[in-house]
Order: C-alpha cells, then sequence, then structure tokens
C-alpha cells in the first residue's frame, strides 16, 4: 500500500517537474472554445509573460509557460489545453522552424492597451468587437471624437473603429428612418458634440477626428475597422481638404458643385478611384461596396476563403489570417465587402469571395503603423437589421469569422522584428 502511494507521488511530482510548457491547441477538432482561448492568451501577457504563437501549427496554437495558475484559469474559462515537457514543447518548436513547413514561432511579448472608437451610449452587442473583447474577457477602453481630439489615442496600440459613419451623412439611414426617434435623438446628440467640440457641422467635427486617427496610424498605432467605418473613414479622408460632400438634409447647406472630381486619393489608406453616392436617399456611401451587386449570392453558398501566406516570409498576414479553417461564412452589412478594382495596389487582400470579384478581408501598412478593414456587421449574423437581438458568442465559440476579429486584437503584441510585409 505505501509503495502504491509513493508510487503514485513520485508520477505526479515527476509529471509537475517535467512539464513546461502548456498547449492551447487551435485546431477544429481539439479546442472547444476557440474565442475564450485569446482571452487566455492576452491574460497570460498582461502577467509580464511570453506567448509563442505557432503559426499554421494546429490552426495557430499558443505555446504558454507552464504554471497551476494557467490550467486553472484555462479550466474555469473552458478552454482546451495539452501540458506539455520539455522535449515536447521543443519537438514541436524543431518541426516549426523546418524549412520544410510553411509554419513560425511568432513572440508575442507585452499585452496591447485596446479603444473602442464608439458613442458613449452603445451597448457592448451593438458591435461584433466590443461583443467578442466581452465574451473573451480582453479589457478594452472606449473613446470618442472628445478623447480622440485631445490625442488621448497615444495611450493605446490598438484602435477599433465602431460602424461609424467618418462623412457626417448619418450613416445614411435618412432614407428609411429619418422620422424615428432613434434616428432625431442620434442627429441630435451629434450635432450637440459637434458644437461642444467647436465645429458647425458634424461632418467637419467628423473629418477632423479621421485626420487624428490617420495620425495615430501613421505614428505607429494598429487599427482595425468594420463595416461602414471602412469605406466612411476613407471617403472622410478623401475629402479632407474641405470638400463638402453633404447634402442639406445632413448639414444644412449644399454640397460642393463637382465634389466628385476634388476627392483626393492620395489621403486615404485602401482605396482608390471610387466614386460617391450622391442621393441622400440610397442606403450607400460609394461604389466601394459591394451590397449591391451581390445578387447572384446567396446565404447558403457565401463563403469567402483566406489566403495562404508564407509563415516565414509573411508573418504578418500570416498571424490576421489564423484559422481552423480556410473558409468563412459570409455576413452581410452596410458595407459587407470591397471592390477588388478600387483597393489600392499596396494593400494585401486577405480573404476575397473570388466568384464575385469581391474583397471581404484587406490589411496595409501607412507610415510605421498598420490596419485592417474587415467587411460586415456580425459574422455569426448573416442579415442584421436595426432593432435585431444581440448574437450570443456563447452558441458560437468556434467561430473563424469571429477569430478574425481577435488575431488582430493579438497583433500588436507579436515581437517587433517579425512584423514584416
Amino acid at each position: 500500500m505505501r509503495s502504491s502511494l509513493f508510487f503514485s507521488f513520485f508520477f505526479l511530482f515527476s509529471l509537475g517537474v517535467s512539464a513546461s510548457s502548456i498547449l492551447i491547441p487551435m485546431d477544429a477538432d481539439n479546442q472547444k472554445n476557440h474565442l475564450k482561448a485569446y482571452g487566455i492568451t492576452y491574460w497570460v501577457l498582461s502577467k509580464q509573460q511570453k506567448v509563442q504563437w505557432l503559426l499554421n501549427y494546429r490552426g495557430g496554437s499558443f505555446l504558454l509557460p507552464d504554471g497551476e495558475v494557467i490550467r486553472k484559469e484555462c479550466q474555469i474559462r473552458g478552454v482546451s489545453f495539452e501540458v506539455l515537457s520539455d522535449a515536447q514543447a521543443q519537438n514541436i518548436l524543431d518541426d516549426v522552424s523546418s524549412p520544410s513547413q510553411n509554419q513560425e514561432a511568432v513572440i508575442l511579448e507585452k499585452a496591447p492597451k485596446v479603444a473602442v472608437y464608439s458613442p458613449k451610449g452603445n451597448q457592448p452587442w451593438d458591435d461584433a468587437v466590443t461583443m467578442v473583447l466581452t465574451y473573451a474577457e480582453i479589457p478594452y477602453e472606449t473613446v470618442y471624437d472628445e478623447e480622440v481630439l485631445e490625442d488621448k489615442l497615444a495611450l493605446f496600440d490598438w484602435l477599433h473603429l465602431h460602424h461609424e459613419d467618418f462623412t457626417g451623412q448619418y450613416g445614411k439611414f435618412y432614407g428609411a428612418y429619418r422620422a424615428a426617434p432613434w434616428y432625431i435623438q442620434q442627429k441630435q446628440d451629434a450635432e450637440a458634440l459637434a458644437s461642444k467640440l467647436g465645429f458647425s457641422k458634424v461632418s467637419e467635427a467628423k473629418r477632423a477626428v479621421a485626420l487624428k486617427i490617420r495620425k495615430f496610424v501613421i505614428g505607429g498605432g494598429f487599427m482595425f475597422a468594420m463595416c461602414s467605418a471602412t469605406d466612411s473613414f476613407d471617403i472622410a479622408l478623401a475629402a479632407s481638404d474641405n470638400v463638402d460632400i453633404c447634402e442639406p438634409m445632413f448639414d444644412g447647406d449644399p454640397s460642393d458643385a463637382n465634389y466628385q472630381s476634388k476627392l483626393n486619393f492620395k489621403k486615404t489608406f485602401a482605396f482608390k478611384n471610387f466614386t460617391l453616392e450622391r442621393n441622400p436617399l440610397k442606403y450607400e456611401f460609394s461604389s466601394i461596396d459591394m451590397t449591391t451587386k451581390r445578387a447572384n449570392v446567396r446565404k447558403e453558398s457565401d463563403y469567402f476563403s483566406l489566403m495562404d501566406f508564407s509563415a516565414k516570409w509573411d508573418p504578418v498576414p500570416t498571424m490576421l489570417c489564423q484559422n481552423h479553417t480556410a473558409l468563412v461564412k459570409g455576413f452581410m452589412g452596410q458595407t459587407t465587402a470591397f471592390e477588388r478594382s478600387q483597393i489600392k495596389p499596396t494593400v494585401l487582400v486577405l480573404g476575397e469571395n473570388k466568384l464575385n470579384g469581391e474583397a471581404r478581408y484587406i490589411h496595409g501598412v501607412n507610415g510605421k503603423g498598420f490596419f485592417t478593414f474587415y467587411g460586415g456587421h456580425d459574422p455569426e449574423d448573416y442579415q442584421h437589421r436595426v432593432g435585431d437581438p444581440k448574437t450570443e458568442l456563447e452558441l458560437h465559440p468556434t467561430s473563424p469569422g469571429y477569430r478574425l476579429i481577435l488575431n488582430n486584437v493579438l497583433f500588436p503584441a507579436a515581437q517587433k522584428k517579425k512584423q514584416k510585409t
């Protein structure tokens, strides 16, 4: 009896001594909660411990230092993990580093400080990013026009743009919702805030905010935007030479004559040569968006494919495309996807629906910083409409579409020398 107890104790003690790493697998078969796995990784980084992101290894798995506290946290959050010995961990790293494998180990060093640009009254479920940050238990702070214009973005590493309209046209909701109480209230609130900040028009305030965000990225910041925040941001930059693109119902005076010819595409991040939609009754900003050009795309067959990059030579786009599937369900939004012909040649397409000629997920560099644009509103709500109930992420813990968002959240934590494009 004593020898049996001694053997059991010795075995458990030996296991504890030899185990040096925790592997969080991110493949389809061995991870039951991909989204919370990112939260665990962020939590470990916040404890000043480094993590290795194993690009293209079992869906982009994470190699963490071993510890009882980390194991317990994984169990509490429902994240699958494997305990590895020194030898097992080294074998994985050796395999990943092999020239014959399209894999790489990228060191994550520090938990990035996250900001979400969003109106103060918005709830977390109004936006896919705030929803998944909350679900994954990744902390963030909310900023809006006042904080941006006061240069508070310098306090953050990563900025997400809520589904904002940076053109000052109130989301182009005028045609369908101009009599709705919520639309009237939002317009009044926006006008009051613009006036408080010293601007005579909302469009002027949004332009100033867009230019501050542009400065943040050029200075080394990371920016992520979805849905209408993507194209409306670039439109605001293109019109930033004091070009009035708003009709009277939006700003009280006529738009500039021939404003299309006055747009400056040199100032935009991602898009070029686009044509603005002049009709104030039409729920569309410009020719960038593919929503109205998708008549042949049905929900059952609406998917986009992630591009395949070299993990060793192109670690940045590889990081952003880590997933347990290369085929991701499509989803709609005010800006659903991007017209390929109007994307600048310096911008990388990370995900596309090739049959429809559209890009869904793009990434680029501007100055010292990076930006990523992701089309659509909610990866697990195919056609989200005003007033629809929120998505319950507890029902979608392995969502490939939401994983792409969280790839971007961890991206700034990567060791700087690995960030090549």
